[in-house]
């Protein structure tokens, strides 16, 4: 009888320590994510605008941006070159609250910003299938989260 309660503790540990991981992962990816995706969420009241693409160093891209609406123009702002920005693209941006940092908007810049959430996902369907042994659930999770990634490659 010990042994059976003994094993059935060791269950119940596993599990939590289990259920630990997959929350990390998740918060973490929502964090990650929250980081760009909040200059998209929540962009009522920010400079919306085009960027033309006019050059690319190693980790940005650079062009002027062209403002809709009641914001200003600005010759020179950056963005991240991993958003998929070639030399003359023009695309939708929102400027970062006190900088000349842009973030792209619209569907493919959403996708983009959640980008870590999808990865997340992706790694904790492995250990809600493998360490949970909750495979639909597992299964779920693991294609939700390359649903994203791949909806986010098609868009970009």
């Amino acid at each position: 009888m010990k042994r059976s309660s003994s094993n059935r503790a060791l269950v119940y540990a596993r599990n939590a320590a289990m259920g630990c991981v997959v929350l990390l992962l998740l918060v973490a990816g929502v964090l990650s994510s929250w980081d760009e995706a909040h200059h998209i969420v929540l962009a009522k009241g920010r400079e919306h605008g085009t960027m033309t693409v006019t050059g690319c160093g190693a980790d940005v891209c650079t062009g002027p941006f062209a403002p809709s609406g009641q914001a200003t123009a600005r010759s020179r702002v950056t963005i991240d070159k991993s958003v998929a920005a070639r030399r003359g693209d023009r695309f939708p941006v929102v400027i970062k609250p006190g900088t000349d940092d842009v973030v792209r908007t619209g569907t493919p810049g959403f996708l983009h910003a959640w980008v870590p959430l999808g990865g997340a996902l992706l790694l904790a369907g492995l250990v809600i299938g493998g360490g949970l042994r909750l495979s639909r659930t597992g299964w779920g999770t693991g294609i939700a989260g390359a649903a994203l990634l791949v909806a986010t490659f098609v868009a970009l």
